[in-house]
């Protein structure tokens, strides 16, 4: 009799597929990476990615997905009034960038944005309904300094993680911190 049901290591196939769409994207950019590179990376057969996932966009998608709600991280950060806010703000987006569970998606999502629709309007979204919306909202500043807020935070993030410039790139998230927080207070409690 043949069995049915699940297939025993799809979960973990699955999986695998991902962490090496999000090193293949993360390295070489939505346009870089491709369904075969992917599943060479993972050991499997083409066939596979396209059985789990489909399209090379419907993979970026799963690849992309944070473990968390940023959203949610954010309200209660900014929510937190016994803390500084602008160093809360600059800390929550450090912890996103160093956690390797997240890294590699964001760092797909930042590269790829430059060169693919759908990443751009990810970026663009996260800004817009995060950002925007959690900074301005719970802070209750206009949403033109909400703005730049996310300039400044993304400007760091290119600066730091993607480009890589010196001595940006290599210093202590804690030095970040101390430096960047003052420009971010000033612009949240003008």
């Amino acid at each position: 009799m043949a069995r049915t049901g699940r297939r025993p290591g799809a979960t973990q196939t699955r999986e695998k597929i991902l962490e090496a769409a999000r090193a293949q994207f993360s390295e070489k950019g939505y346009d870089g990476a491709t369904i075969r590179g992917i599943a060479r990376e993972a050991g499997v057969d083409p066939a596979l990615v396209h059985h789990f996932f489909g399209a090379k966009d419907q993979v970026f998608i799963a690849a992309m997905r944070l473990p968390y709600d940023p959203g949610e991280v954010l309200r209660r950060i900014i929510a937190d009034t016994r803390h500084d806010r602008a160093e809360a703000i600059v800390r929550f987006f450090l912890d996103v960038w160093e956690d390797p569970r997240t890294r590699a998606p964001m760092l797909a999502l930042v590269r790829s944005a430059a060169t693919q629709e759908q990443a751009a309007t990810t970026v663009r979204g996260f800004m817009k309904d995060i950002l925007f919306h959690h900074v301005a909202g719970e802070l209750g500043i206009p949403a033109l300094r909400a703005a730049l807020v996310a300039s400044q935070l993304f400007g760091m993030v290119l600066v730091r993680y993607v480009i890589q410039v010196e001595p940006l790139a290599s210093a202590a998230p804690d030095e970040v911190i101390a430096l960047y927080a003052p420009a971010l207070r000033a612009v949240i409690e003008e």
